[in-house]
């Protein structure tokens, strides 16, 4: 689903982001990147949507060469990937039914297909009942939620989680994780960058970990069991 193949980043004010970084993400995985903050991990996420293009080596996303994409390709390519961000970047002053309709509009869908596909998604994230609601009428973990719908309604194939939670407390940052986990067991491919460890430890997912723009390492972590 995913290939870094020796990719390498660089700005340009000659900051090396990334170095000679290989991945490979299969269809349905569910995979954490962790890292100090500066290590590469947001950088990895926007090559992957094509908002960056790398300085060196080669990407394959959903079996595309980015490198060939042209930019009027990009919002159709854009379409299998689902995107989530640290401050959800939803429009105020749309409720939540319009927020989450809003990513169909953009591509265009038949509105037929729109309200059908929209309550489906928020009954999905367990919001059906706020759809008239406004953003600040939310909390966090539900505004991240109608955020999530959003990334999902146009059925992508694959989830970008850039540090989800990131502005949560617990209790709902482990209900967004949770609602990760549920997606993917659905068969979407959720790729989430995080530096909460807690979630790192209990989930039992692959954990890619970058330091200073390098791949450190790449495991499968047990689960922690109950006498831990």
């Amino acid at each position: 689903m995913i290939k870094l193949e020796h990719v390498s980043k660089t700005y340009e004010a000659g900051v090396q982001a990334i170095t000679d970084v290989n991945l490979h993400i299969r269809p349905g995985e569910f995979v954490f990147i962790i890292g100090a903050t500066g290590s590469g991990k947001s950088t990895i996420i926007k090559l992957l949507q094509k908002e960056l293009t790398p300085t060196h080596g080669k990407i394959i996303v959903n079996g595309r060469d980015i490198a060939k994409i042209t930019r009027k390709q990009i919002p159709k390519f854009r379409r299998n990937i689902g995107v989530v961000f640290q401050n959800f970047r939803l429009l105020p002053d749309r409720n939540v039914y319009e927020n989450v309709a809003f990513a169909m509009r953009v591509v265009e869908a038949p509105k037929r297909e729109i309200k059908k596909k929209v309550p489906q998604m928020l009954s999905l994230v367990g919001l059906a009942h706020k759809y008239r609601s406004l953003p600040k009428q939310l909390s966090g973990g539900e505004q991240q939620r109608v955020a999530i719908a959003r990334a999902l309604v146009n059925e992508p194939k694959i989830l970008l989680a850039d540090e989800p939670t990131g502005n949560l407390d617990n209790q709902h940052a482990w209900e967004i994780m949770r609602l990760l986990e549920e997606i993917n067991e659905r068969g979407t491919t959720v790729v989430v960058v995080t530096h909460n460890m807690d979630f790192v430890r209990q989930m039992n997912k692959r954990v890619i970990t970058i330091k200073k723009g390098v791949v450190v390492s790449d495991e499968q972590v047990e689960e922690a069991s109950d006498a831990d």
